[in-house]
């Protein structure tokens, strides 16, 4: 392929300008924020988890002790019934009074055993409540955060985008002084060899894969055109002479 010496020299500066909105991409595709919100994300998934877990126990608490403190009140009832019938003298025969205290004696028990489960119940709703609020307090904590990183996130995306745009309209311009074949091969060499087309030929050294060319190399590329587009022989990027080639 034939191409003017100032048009493959065109080349560098269309391959800095192409190097520079890779790495504007890779930027934007690396900002730590973006990672920032996808770890908060997966937090408030574990705190949103916690907290409906924490309200299910309230809920199933809040029954048990309902059901706890209405056996209390039944078994409180029937001992106050029945020391009232006691106090009344309505129990005349022995044998019925000392089944009738018995009975009220086997009912303060039930009564205190069972004021000790509502008790513990109500020591485990709050557990249950100190855990409630504590995922809330994390949650909103991590929402806040959450805000804060995407706000960051946005505003050095808008900044990126902005090197973007300028670069981009650097690169109408560029490319539009290359003709269209050679456009075409440094296009296809970028796409091929990890976004490097073209790269000066330094001190003897290919400036793309870094390979010093062998001395026979470097002879035939003394000896070509100033005209002819010249290919690395190990990376086979273009190859563009500069004053610093070392020919």
């Amino acid at each position: 392929m034939k191409a003017e010496s100032a048009h493959q020299m065109r080349l560098l500066d269309l391959q800095d300008i192409d190097s520079r909105i890779d790495r504007l991409a890779h930027r934007a595709a690396t900002i730590p924020e973006t990672a920032e919100m996808r770890r908060l994300d997966s937090r408030m998934v574990e705190l949103r988890d916690s907290a409906v877990l924490a309200e299910t126990d309230l809920s199933d608490l809040d029954r048990e002790q309902r059901k706890a403190e209405s056996d209390v009140d039944q078994v409180r009832a029937r001992s106050e019934r029945d020391a009232k019938r006691m106090a009344a003298g309505q129990v005349s025969s022995p044998k019925e009074l000392e089944g009738l205290q018995s009975e009220i004696d086997s009912l303060r028990r039930r009564q205190d055993e069972l004021e000790d489960v509502v008790l513990n119940v109500m020591e485990r709703r709050e557990g249950a409540e100190a855990r409630l609020a504590a995922a809330r307090k994390e949650l909103a904590e991590a929402e806040a955060e959450r805000e804060a990183a995407a706000e960051r996130r946005s505003a050095a995306l808008l900044e990126i985008r902005a090197d973007e745009d300028a670069e981009k309209d650097r690169r109408g311009r560029v490319s539009a002084e290359i003709p269209e074949d050679l456009l075409a091969l440094y296009t296809k060499l970028r796409e091929q060899h990890s976004g490097v087309g073209a790269a000066a030929l330094r001190y003897g050294r290919c400036e793309g894969c870094k390979m010093a060319l062998s001395t026979a190399e470097l002879g035939e590329i003394r000896l070509a055109a100033s005209d002819d587009v010249i290919r690395c022989e190990d990376c086979r990027r273009i190859l563009v002479r500069t004053t610093e080639s070392g020919l």
